[in-house]
């Protein structure tokens, strides 16, 4: 006949009462963060329900009620108050349990001794062993034990397990993996591993990380957090080879200084060019934030010169809405980005930026400073191609409202900046622009009447013989937006929209002779549907072009009824010139057609697995095209994705793309990129690679040759990395570029969620 007998404190000795203290189990908890693995493993411990008793679980307990419960099969008890209990014995304390079939009681000590098996568990650990001691003081000791994570797929042993009272867990001759039982792909060993579940803090001895029996890491200490919290220590090493920089080996040390703050240290070894001392600084308060990322080469031995780069982020909020920005990048010398960056991406750099500005915003103003200069990086420009340095660039606006509704809108903008290079015209420009404008309308419709009267005046210095030093602009600018949207319901039982949206801008801006103006930061962008809309073709404030005319554009889309999720856009637009525009740019090419160009643009989106994006600028009166893109996508799931691309710029480029990640069978992949220039006939980028995945680690390799965009030369690198789920990665991150080279695709882990 089972016995059962429940102890409550404070305790109470009755007469031929079967009494034992109570043991308090120590908080246990995982040692590794373990990802769980694609497939399932089987357990190293049964689950609840199939213990040695066979006897159906108790509904569960409140983890913090510390009443004892034993129970056993048969108990007896001596005069001095020791006690044996035999068959299927279960100690069971909030919601920790001992298992074993013999436990015997010393009431002197007030401690359990086990003989023969024994299991453990608690809401994190589940372990088993070949006996083992308890007592209240000293907490508990196994010999031999085996244990798992309860909520993530690891598992491992150790040849003694101590665990304190104080929730302290010492492990010796400790193995560990998250390998199914059956094919215990990769184990990390380690001499000793202690626990520390107050803290949350791991600390490990003689550790080394075996791949297939063959030994890839070894670490005389280690450190690392028990759960979710940050910790100093070493990450592992990432591996890869370019033919420009050679062999490249990378040691990160993580430093958690504080909870707000971090620093990522990681020397970077270069075989043909030496030792770069690089990390990333990270800090975070109540109201600032920011980051400072640093690149230190000493000695290039390529170059024979020192290499350097670094890149400070900070935003600080402060008092009554003020804001300070500052984001500020510096290399050493113009190749820095050459030979150092992972694609033609980072070679394409002409210019890094450095930008303080303090700002305030509040319901109707906006206003900001700001000190902004660059680093010109491409030295074939000349000294008059280079950009202005703005010290410094004061901007002010309003908005208000006025009237029932606030219907009648007025405000202003405005701007002063000085303008500074060492070669050419420079000095100070004010741009002061007020406007007011009427909102009307209502379901369906706007109509929006405005006017607007814009003065820039100049300030110049080293400006041409026989120019002004103080020349001016002023001109009033008329607009009339207005548009309307239809729509109607479709599909079936009307589960889709269909909308049709026309748009018509009417623009008046009486021509100004602006070719003594100096040109500072002005530039025609190129036209799209926001562009067709905009009061003034030009972007800056030199120049500011006449205007007579009316543009037109329409849109169609269709829509899910349910949630507003849209299937198809499709837009046209034009601009319609009753006065031909007589304001140009030095270079640009005068239109003479009455008519802008042809704008068109359809999205094809959540059709099934299907994506497209079309693009196309017509120019009517020349009969030919001047842009065009053309993207199809196809994505059934987030690491299976294929595009293919085509962009066209007369006169400029001409390239095609295809891309695409696919899983292969069950457990490889394969990804992979080209890029083709067809006005040059040539490659511009090509990488490829495949991706072995199993249930407790993976393996990839890529091959990647770029062309500089800026010079031609050619690079060509080639990374393994190595990922044990549960453990940091061996090897460079070859995907890292992946998310940014092969539009679509989404890394998922091995738990089937997006990493970002």
């Amino acid at each position: 006949m089972r016995q059962r007998v429940i102890i409550m404190p404070p305790f109470m000795l009755r007469p031929r009462s079967f009494c034992l203290a109570v043991l308090l189990l120590g908080n246990s908890t995982a040692f590794v963060h373990a990802a769980e693995p694609i497939c399932k493993p089987a357990p190293v411990i049964p689950e609840k329900g199939t213990d040695v008793a066979g006897e159906a679980d108790d509904p569960p307990r409140d983890p913090d009620d510390q009443r004892v419960e034993i129970s056993s099969d048969k108990a007896g008890m001596s005069t001095d108050g020791n006690a044996k209990l035999e068959g299927n014995v279960r100690v069971r304390q909030g919601a920790r349990e001992i298992r074993a079939n013999e436990v015997e009681y010393d009431s002197k000590d007030n401690a359990f001794k086990v003989t023969g098996g024994m299991e453990f568990r608690d809401p994190m650990l589940r372990a088993k062993g070949e006996g083992g001691t308890y007592s209240a003081e000293n907490g508990a000791n196994f010999n031999r034990a085996e244990f798992e994570l309860v909520d993530r797929a690891a598992r491992g042993s150790a040849d003694a397990l101590r665990m304190s009272p104080e929730g302290v867990i010492d492990l010796e001759g400790v193995t560990f993996t998250t390998c199914p039982i059956t094919d215990p792909a990769w184990r990390l060993r380690a001499d000793r591993i202690t626990l520390d579940t107050r803290t949350q803090i791991g600390t490990g001895h003689d550790t080394r990380v075996e791949f297939k029996g063959v030994p890839i890491l070894y670490m005389p200490w280690m450190s690392f957090p028990l759960g979710t919290e940050r910790k100093s220590g070493f990450l592992f090493p990432s591996i890869g080879h370019t033919t420009r920089s050679g062999l490249q080996v990378a040691v990160p040390y993580y430093w958690n200084i504080a909870p707000n703050l971090d620093l990522t240290f990681e020397p970077f070894y270069y075989g043909r060019r030496g030792i770069d001392l690089a990390g990333d600084f990270r800090y975070l308060t109540e109201n600032q934030r920011g980051a400072v990322q640093f690149n230190v080469l000493p000695d290039d031995q390529l170059m024979n010169d020192r290499r350097s780069r670094i890149h400070i982020e900070h935003v600080a909020e402060l008092p009554n809405d003020f804001r300070l920005t500052i984001d500020a990048e510096d290399v050493s010398d113009s190749e820095y980005f050459e030979d150092f960056a992972q694609g033609p991406e980072g070679t394409s750099v002409a210019f890094v930026e450095r930008l303080a500005t303090l700002s305030y915003r509040d319901e109707h103003w906006r206003v900001a400073g700001e000190f902004q200069h660059f680093q010109t990086i491409d030295t074939e420009l000349t000294e008059f191609e280079r950009p202005y340095a703005r010290v410094p660039r004061l901007v002010a606006g309003a908005d208000y409202g006025w009237g029932p509704g606030g219907r009648v809108r007025y405000g202003f903008d405005s701007e002063l900046v000085n303008f500074d290079r060492a070669e050419g015209v420079t000095g100070w420009r004010m741009d002061v622009a007020p406007t007011a404008e009427l909102e009307l309308g209502g379901p369906g419709l706007f109509v929006r009447p405005g006017v607007s009267l814009r003065h820039t005046q100049y300030k110049l210095e080293d400006n041409a013989p026989g120019t002004e030093e103080s020349p001016s602009r002023t001109l009033p600018i008329a607009s009339l937006d207005a548009g309307l949207q239809f729509e109607r319901p479709s599909g079936s039982k009307g589960s889709r929209v269909i909308t049709l949206e026309p748009r018509m801008l009417y623009l008046y801006a009486p021509f100004r002779e602006q070719s003594e103006l100096p040109l500072f930061d002005t530039a025609l962008p190129d036209l799209n549907l926001v562009q067709l809309f905009r009061t003034n073709r030009y972007v800056g404030a030199d120049r500011v072009s006449d205007a007579n005319q009316v543009s037109m554009g329409v849109t169609s889309r269709m829509l899910d009824a349910g949630d507003g999720t849209q299937f198809l856009a499709a837009t046209l637009g034009q601009t319609y010139y009753f006065e031909t525009p007589r304001v140009t740019l030095p270079g640009e090419v005068a239109r003479t057609s009455p008519r802008s160009d042809f704008v068109a643009q359809l999205a094809l989106t959540a059709y099934k697995d299907w994506n497209v994006d079309l693009g196309l600028q017509w120019d009517p009166s020349e009969e030919r095209t001047e842009r065009a893109q053309a993207r199809l996508q196809y994505k059934p799931g987030d690491e299976q994705v294929i595009n293919v691309g085509y962009r066209l710029q007369r006169d400029s480029l001409e390239q095609a793309e295809v891309s695409s990640a696919w899983p292969i069978g069950q457990q490889w992949s394969a990804f992979g990129r080209f890029t083709y220039s067809i006005r040059d006939n040539s490659a511009l980028e090509r990488f490829a690679g495949f991706e072995y995945r199993a249930c407790c680690w993976r393996l990839r390799f890529v091959g990647r040759r770029f062309v500089s965009s800026r010079t031609g030369e050619q690079d060509t690198g080639f990374y393994l990395q190595l990922e044990l789920n549960g453990l940091a990665s061996v090897g460079s991150a070859a995907d890292a570029f992946l998310t940014d080279a092969i539009r679509g695709y989404s890394r998922t882990d091995s738990r089937g969620q997006i990493r970002e």
